[in-house]
């Protein structure tokens, strides 16, 4: 049986019921969603950097349990040691620390976000007490739910009505509109790019 269909629209809506519940009037101004401060505030995540694998394979991992995690030592060739980690913990490999505003370490955080509060359950009945986001996902199960997050990411740092109100606001003007939006919105270009498409905005 599938596990966890959610549809984009049920995603969207949870993106857009988190931002309410966080700061409604984000919702009415285009703007950076806080999404560090909404992990934080509404779900009582911390965020820790590391690195978390020698390939850099691994971008983010929740810890939704009391656990040791593997991570990468690099100081004096130590290489893989394990290290006590609190669940609620999201750990971010340590080169998204400089790349706040570039839009991967946002996008990253809001990925690992929707890992925590809707695929939590699975992950712990499978044994597991934390999720991974990997570059390349190795399962059916792990594709799904990858692909999940990456909607939601996208959904809650670009929420459907700032996205429009700002893009209307560009239409008159010249230059890159895709670009404009997207260090308005600090996310990526390509993020912003594939959004607009969905929404059908063209630039």
């Amino acid at each position: 049986m599938t596990m966890y269909p959610y549809s984009n629209a049920a995603l969207e809506t949870f993106a857009r019921n988190i931002i309410t519940q966080y700061d409604p009037n984000l919702l009415n101004t285009p703007a950076p969603i806080p999404v560090e401060a909404i992990m934080e505030k509404c779900f009582g995540l911390s965020i820790e950097f590391r690195h978390i694998r020698k390939n850099g394979r691994v971008l983010g991992e929740t810890i939704f349990e009391d656990t040791m995690v593997a991570v990468y030592e690099r100081r004096n060739g130590e290489g893989y040691k394990l290290i006590p980690v609190k669940g609620g913990t999201v750990i971010l490999d340590v080169n998204l620390m400089n790349k706040r505003s570039d839009g991967r370490f946002r996008f990253t955080c809001a990925h690992e976000l929707l890992h925590y509060i809707k695929h939590r359950d699975y992950f712990v009945r499978q044994g597991e007490t934390a999720a991974m986001t990997k570059n390349e996902p190795d399962t059916d199960t792990a594709r799904m739910l990858e692909r999940q997050a990456e909607r939601f990411a996208a959904y809650l740092l670009m929420p459907k009505k700032t996205v429009k109100m700002a893009y209307h606001r560009l239409m008159n003007r010249s230059g890159d509109k895709t670009k404009t939006l997207a260090s308005l919105f600090e996310v990526s270009v390509l993020a912003m790019g594939y959004r607009l498409q969905e929404m059908g905005l063209h630039t």
